[in-house]
């Protein structure tokens, strides 16, 4: 087979695994991920369910692509955003990614429920997914990270029964880092999707009007309790 003819061959199944992907999106929309059926994505594509297998064996397997597709495009959209800000202060670095994400899933409200709503039943993720959803983790760990190589962080307060299990974590997660900061980061990470989460899900409706402003404040907040100082 000619180099011409297996890059035309090798387009084409990057245009139908593309389009599988998006009939998958739309039906994850309407129906939500539990229903996913490779039959349905395949009915409305006009393929034969055979078909259909050559490129994803199965329903997880699907569901994996997304998953991982999810993951980079919030990943990607965070370390943008991150970059445009990359000459401030520890604090604006971090809330300038927090605003990514919660952009992101006000945009993308299907895929976040998707990485962050109800497990979808039968479904486990495999570790190939991991490397996609550490990218925001990694991000705001970097900021804390260059904060504590100045002068001025401040290490959060640490109960000693907790210091075992947060000793145990920053080896794990961030040898380099005091396991107080690791222990917040963890813990911050956890509030960070818990409020975008509250927000798409219609948990701060009657609540909370003015939701930018209070995401920000709150985000601040986080960054305060990692032990960022505040920036200038």
């Amino acid at each position: 087979m000619s180099n011409t003819a297996r890059g035309a061959r090798a387009r084409a199944r990057m245009e139908v695994t593309a389009a599988i992907k998006d009939e998958a999106r739309r039906q994850l929309a309407a129906d939500g991920a539990a229903k996913l059926s490779l039959r349905a994505v395949a009915r409305e594509l006009g393929m034969v369910s055979s078909a259909l297998y050559r490129y994803f064996p199965s329903r997880d397997d699907l569901l994996t692509a997304l998953i991982i597709d999810a993951y980079d495009s919030l990943g990607a959209g965070a370390e943008a955003a991150h970059r445009e800000v990359a000459d401030a202060g520890p604090v604006r670095r971090w809330t300038a990614v927090c605003e990514a994400v919660r952009g992101w899933a006000l945009g993308h409200p299907h895929e976040y429920a998707l990485i962050y709503g109800s497990p979808v039943p039968g479904y486990t993720a495999p570790d190939t997914t991991v490397a996609a959803a550490s990218r925001v983790g990694l991000l705001l760990m970097g900021i804390a990270r260059d904060a504590h190589q100045d002068p001025g962080p401040v290490r959060p307060p640490l109960p000693a029964e907790l210091r075992p299990e947060a000793e145990r974590m920053a080896a794990d997660l961030a040898p380099d880092l005091p396991p107080e900061t690791v222990t917040a980061l963890v813990a911050a990470w956890a509030q960070l999707y818990g409020l975008v989460g509250f927000e798409l899900f219609g948990q701060f409706n009657r609540v909370v009007e003015d939701r930018e402003t209070f995401f920000r404040h709150a985000v601040t907040r986080l960054a305060h309790g990692v032990g960022l100082v505040r920036d200038g």
